[in-house]
């Protein structure tokens, strides 16, 4: 196996510790991979930075009910089958649907009494 020196350079000094961490990916990993993480990694810094990271479920589900009123709410209970649809076009997994269900149920109890 072949040995090659790398540099690089960082806007804040790595610990022992990291630098041990980042030798260990490159000798156990193949490049190709540690590239892809590398780019993986610079995207979702990039829109973190941006402030338009929005991740996983919770965000899904607060971007779906964060402004529904309580006839809204109703109205897409009424027509489930209907929102199931448009939700699974869109990608959503069953249980983020089911999550938005419960939210809008809660919503819908809350201020129709």
């Amino acid at each position: 196996m072949d040995e090659f020196d790398l540099f690089f350079r960082s806007k804040q000094k790595p610990t022992d510790a990291q630098i041990k961490e980042i030798q260990q990916y490159f000798n156990e990993m193949p490049i190709e991979e540690i590239l892809t993480g590398l780019h993986f990694a610079k995207n979702r810094w990039t829109a973190k930075d941006a402030g338009v990271l929005k991740v996983g479920r919770k965000s899904i589900i607060n971007r779906e009910v964060h402004a529904v009123t309580s006839e809204q709410a109703q109205w897409r209970l009424k027509n489930w089958k209907m929102m199931i649809a448009n939700y699974r076009k869109r990608g959503y997994s069953y249980p983020t649907i089911s999550r938005i269900k419960k939210i809008l149920q809660e919503i819908s109890n809350k201020k129709s009494r």
